[in-house]
């Protein structure tokens, strides 16, 4: 089993300390944590990346299920997207007018759902795309509300922050700028009160918006829109049942409201479907695109509406210095090539409906709690059977993960491995990656979890 860190990735971490956020902390909570007899998380730092696998300094090779933080749809550093880019850099340098834009605008209105959003507006992040997006249906509408959702996540900017429900802490000393969010409850199958079923709590949410809403908190006629992720995937890659996206879609209808799909991670390809929002039969008002869409070379993102709410809306302006660069727009424009030539999106569907079975078997074992996935959404959560923190289970799991050769993600104070393969990811390569992560359950089951309470990043920013 690989010691991480290595010595000589230790001394770049350390070397971080004095110059990242959360640099200070870390000796700290360090000391601490090695008092209780606590081992130093498992790190490391990327050398060199090829397709599947990451190589750390010491030239160990790991399995990707981390890509580039589900930004890598056909695996790491694809040659012909960086060519595609590198002939973009040469013939248009840095301008902003250039004709990529209206091809990928084009053959983004071609591939939307029910091709029913042809209007587009370039973001740099999926983050300013959220908030975009947002900002134009508060426009179209003339209202000043808005409803999001607990355990969602859309950035880590000001206004994302302020729309996200994600961790209360996440938003410290910004409360008061929450006036115009309001926040309803997503059915997580793991967070159901007062003894309810999957069921009830799903008609509890939606009771919650037709009526707990209106009544308590801001009339119908004041809201612009409800904005939901269809799978929470910061939030631990949590899948909704059809009941509630459909139940969203009908109460978006029948008050006037507008459907935002925050499809930064679940859309192009993620679920096995272009947008996850297909599993639903639904068509939202605006969709949110990020991550994915240029190949996790380039950043390029945006937010694609229906025809009347962006075709002539002077309001609503936004975008950035850094929206839809030649090389955002060519990297996107060659994925999307991609994905139609080596038909990736099935490729997802397939090795999602080989994963689904391999980890719901792991609900056998004791500190399993839930095993969930949707396509190549994958997650599993984890509990302290004995009553000690839950957290700890699953970060030993991703520690012994990672020890073994396949790099997960688990935030710091999160119960769940995340899981991003690329979407053309070899099966054999996916089924050695979940073997690995079974051996870590079995493990951390019978020996519990090899370290403690460490933050997960020593610098704040940086670190695997």
């Amino acid at each position: 089993m690989r010691q991480l860190p290595s010595k000589d990735t230790a001394a770049i971490l350390e070397r971080g300390l004095p110059h990242f956020r959360g640099g200070d902390a870390y000796p700290k909570k360090a000391e601490a944590a090695r008092r209780l007899g606590h081992e130093r998380p498992a790190q490391f730092l990327v050398d060199r990346v090829e397709g599947d696998f990451v190589w750390d300094l010491d030239g160990n090779r790991y399995i990707d299920l981390q890509n580039g933080w589900a930004t890598n749809p056909i695996g790491n550093a694809h040659p012909e997207v960086i060519e595609a880019v590198h002939q973009a850099h040469l013939r248009y340098g840095f301008h902003y007018e250039h004709p990529l834009r209206v091809e990928l605008a084009e053959r983004l209105a071609d591939i939307m759902p029910g091709r029913a959003l042809p209007r587009w507006s370039f973001e740099v992040s999926g983050t300013e795309a959220a908030e975009a997006a947002v900002f134009i249906a508060l426009c179209h509408k003339q209202r000043r509300y808005v409803i999001t959702f607990s355990s969602s996540f859309h950035g880590e900017s000001i206004a994302g922050k302020l729309l996200s429900g994600y961790d209360g802490s996440r938003n410290l000393y910004l409360e008061a700028w929450t006036g115009g969010v309001i926040k309803a409850p997503y059915p997580n199958s793991e967070s159901i009160p007062a003894g309810m079923s999957e069921d009830q709590y799903v008609e509890y949410c939606l009771w919650y918006l037709d009526n707990h809403i209106p009544n308590c908190i801001a009339p119908k006629e004041s809201i612009a829109a409800v904005m939901i992720e269809p799978g929470l995937a910061e939030g631990g890659n949590w899948i909704p049942t059809r009941e509630f996206v459909r139940g969203i879609r009908d109460l978006c209808d029948r008050n006037d409201w507008l459907m935002i799909a925050d499809e930064v991670l679940t859309g192009l390809g993620r679920t096995g479907r272009m947008w996850g929002v297909e599993h639903y039969d639904v068509i939202p008002d605006l969709l949110v695109v990020g991550k994915n869409l240029s190949g996790g070379i380039e950043p390029c993102a945006g937010v694609a509406t229906r025809d009347e709410i962006l075709a002539d809306n002077p309001q609503s302006g936004t975008g950035s210095t850094f929206a839809a660069t030649p090389g955002g727009c060519a990297a996107a424009l060659k994925t999307l090539e991609i994905f139609e030539r080596d038909s990736v999106v099935e490729q997802a569907a397939k090795l999602g409906e080989i994963a689904a079975p391999i980890l719901k078997s792991f609900e056998k074992y004791p500190i399993v709690s839930q095993a969930r996935s949707l396509g190549l959404l994958m997650g599993v959560s984890f509990h302290d059977p004995d009553g000690g923190k839950d957290h700890w289970m699953s970060r030993g799991v991703r520690s012994f993960m990672l020890r073994n050769g396949v790099y997960p993600i688990c935030d710091t104070e999160e119960v769940s491995v995340r899981m991003y393969p690329a979407l053309n990811m070899e099966e054999s390569v996916l089924r050695e990656a979940l073997e690995i992560m079974e051996a870590g359950i079995v493990h951390v089951s019978k020996h519990g979890h090899p370290e403690g309470d460490y933050p997960t990043y020593p610098t704040g920013d940086y670190g695997a």
